[in-house]
């Protein structure tokens, strides 16, 4: 009996120092979930500019540990996120994560707008602000729940990554890409913090001169490693078509192509510790927020298109990059203590003149020619030489108000005019006029539905279009290779992962919206959701 209870006693102890050793990991489990569901220090929100969400799955088994898997193995997976809007860009898809809302609730309705009085183009980040929001975002909501002893942090390679998450209270940076510097504006500082021209002395972007972006695992390893030079991938950036990818330029162009390599987000997250360490986030007895958006696959995807050696490439490097992320905050914090959570603000299309290659139906549309298109209609309709069209920014054909209160139209008239001569355009799907948008006037689909959604009637042009599939449209239609912006599968569908106290690993099939994130997390918190919020609270989180 003695011998039976040693060898138990043994047995015992080799489980509990194989179980110990695993929990060494900064990505097993008791670390990430923790043991008090209620204990949170730290909410860190991280965004992949354009991530597409079948990629992620299509690379899983070719992860590392600690990166992507780290969220697999250990969260919740939500594989049908999708958002229900068009237009799918950057800073829509920031505004829509951080607020809970659709555009129409939250403000934003594209990159850039046009004014509809004054006729001049508006940032959605004007004057490096958030003024342009007309919802909190969860970061306000945090701050304000905590009487303003919360504090929130936001960085980015682009200035809408930072400053849109970051809400009315937050304090946002970015990379400026004419100094190759990390900078905030006279909105979040009257004098900017020391800690932020420490780290610009650092000159730490020097680090990637002349270094060249090459593979990281064997060619034959990739699925797209015989597609390295293809013809249809723009050298815009001035970086060569094929691997390897080298940085030697001069100072005007060097901080800009660094942008299009993988090196960007290292050193986006490199500013991240930086700022972790000596603001001390998440060190304090209140929760923290802090997001970054990592933009070099955007930058990467414009240029080469999803199914290219370097989008896969960049991939691996992310997740690289996300390991050593989900470390330093495991060393600094405790993953135990942190609600963690990451997705995309837009997924990517191929690029068009690659799918016509292949036999597929697809274009690139030229908003000039678009302009033309109405203004040719409506100039020989009312017999005028008056330039009707403003301009063109996604999906907003914006006409002048002026023109057709001069010439005492009747405007909804007008609107159904432009309408009629974009439908018979090629490349145009759907066109809808204001006047309609606002009367409800339209056949109950998806695709308008997602018109619909993004319709904002200050800020929101007199024509709504979409593009046919696989038509890339954009105000700039010749500089980018591929381009995201419709309500189709491809720019829409993003993942969705939550890892962190209380949860517990599951992978969920239903359909979901990045719009649910922000509500999620104030439930998760026990504070109000943003003021615009409309998404639902995903119940995987509570079980």
């Amino acid at each position: 009996m003695r011998k039976i209870f040693l060898l138990l006693l043994i047995g015992c102890c080799i489980t509990f120092f194989l179980l110990s050793a695993a929990a060494g990991c900064s990505c097993c489990s008791n670390k990430v979930r923790g043991d008090n569901p209620g204990e949170i220090k730290l909410v860190l929100m991280v965004v992949i500019d354009q991530l597409r969400a079948d990629l992620v799955s299509r690379l899983e088994h070719r992860f590392g540990e600690g990166g992507f898997r780290c969220l697999m193995e250990n969260g919740v997976w939500y594989k049908n996120a999708r958002y229900r809007y068009a237009p799918t860009l950057t800073a829509v898809g920031h505004a829509t994560i951080f607020t809970g809302a659709i555009p129409a609730d939250h403000g934003i309705v594209g990159n850039y707008w046009i004014d509809r009085q004054t006729n001049k183009v508006i940032s959605s980040v004007e004057n490096m602000s958030p003024g342009q929001l007309t919802s909190t975002t969860i970061s306000d909501q945090l701050i304000l729940a905590s009487g303003s002893k919360s504090r929130v942090f936001n960085v980015s390679l682009k200035d809408r990554g930072a400053i849109l998450p970051g809400g009315f209270l937050g304090k946002a940076f970015w990379y400026d890409r004419k100094t190759g510097q990390f900078i905030t504006g006279p909105y979040y500082y009257k004098t900017p913090p020391q800690w932020l021209d420490e780290w610009n002395n650092l000159k730490k972007v020097d680090q990637y001169r002349n270094k060249k972006w090459e593979l990281l695992k064997e060619i034959s390893s990739y699925i797209y490693g015989r597609q390295d030079d293809r013809s249809e991938e723009t050298t815009y950036t001035g970086l060569s078509a094929v691997f390897p990818h080298s940085l030697n330029y001069p100072d005007d162009q060097y901080y800009l192509q660094l942008c299009n390599t993988p090196f960007a987000d290292e050193m986006n997250l490199e500013f991240l510790i930086h700022l972790v360490n000596a603001e001390k986030v998440g060190q304090w007895s209140t929760t923290d927020l802090l997001t970054v958006s990592f933009a070099a696959t955007d930058c990467i995807g414009h240029a080469y298109g999803p199914c290219s050696l370097e989008y896969e490439d960049n991939l691996l490097r992310v997740d690289a990059t996300l390991e050593n992320l989900f470390r330093f905050i495991d060393n600094t914090v405790g993953l135990r203590r942190t609600l963690l959570l990451l997705t995309g603000d837009h997924g990517v299309d191929m690029i068009p003149e690659f799918r016509h290659r292949l036999g597929m139906p697809a274009g690139r549309l030229d908003p000039k020619a678009i302009e033309k298109q109405v203004n040719d209609a409506l100039q020989k309709k009312y017999k005028t030489n008056e330039d009707f069209v403003v301009g063109f920014r996604n999906p907003s054909i914006y006409l002048n108000l002026q023109v057709v209160e001069k010439l005492k139209l009747d405007l909804p008239e007008v609107e159904g005019a432009a309408v009629e001569a974009l439908m018979n355009m090629p490349g145009i799907g759907f066109a809808v006029g204001r006047s309609d948008l606002l009367k409800g006037n339209l056949p109950d689909t998806p695709k308008l539905k997602s018109l619909e959604l993004a319709f904002h009637p200050k800020r929101s042009g007199n024509i709504l279009i979409l593009q046919e599939p696989f038509w890339f449209l954009y105000h700039v239609h010749d500089q980018d290779s591929a381009m995201h912006g419709s309500p189709l599968s491809y720019d829409v569908h993003v993942p969705v992962f939550f890892c962190g106290p209380g949860i517990k690993k599951r992978a969920v099939y239903r359909l979901v919206s990045p719009r649910d994130i922000a509500p999620t997390v104030a439930l998760k918190l026990g504070i109000e959701a943003p003021s615009g919020s409309s998404g639902k609270a995903l119940v995987e989180i509570f079980k």
